[in-house]
This record gives structure tokens, sequence and C-alpha cells, in this order.
């Protein structure tokens, strides 16, 4: 896996939402900020 570096854009992925529903980091392309949270299951 290549390593993070500053002032390089993230390469483009897809996840499933909450709803389920695929998002793509490219669908946020010009807005400010994006947050990503990766939350770990609960058991």
């Amino acid at each position: 896996m290549p390593k993070v570096q500053l002032n390089v854009p993230a390469p483009d992925f897809a996840l499933p939402n909450f709803k389920g529903e695929t998002v793509h980091l490219s669908d946020f392309r010009g807005k400010s900020n994006v947050l990503l949270v990766f939350n770990r299951g609960f058991v």
C-alpha cells in the first residue's frame, strides 16, 4: 500500500454509507472538507 503524502489528492474509492448506498470519494470533489470515520463494529 502506498504511503500517504501531504498535498497529494487521495485516490478515489467507494464505500457504503449508513443507508447501504455506495458513495465515492469523488462525489465530494470541490467541497471544502471531507471527514471519514471508520467505526469498529460492536459485538
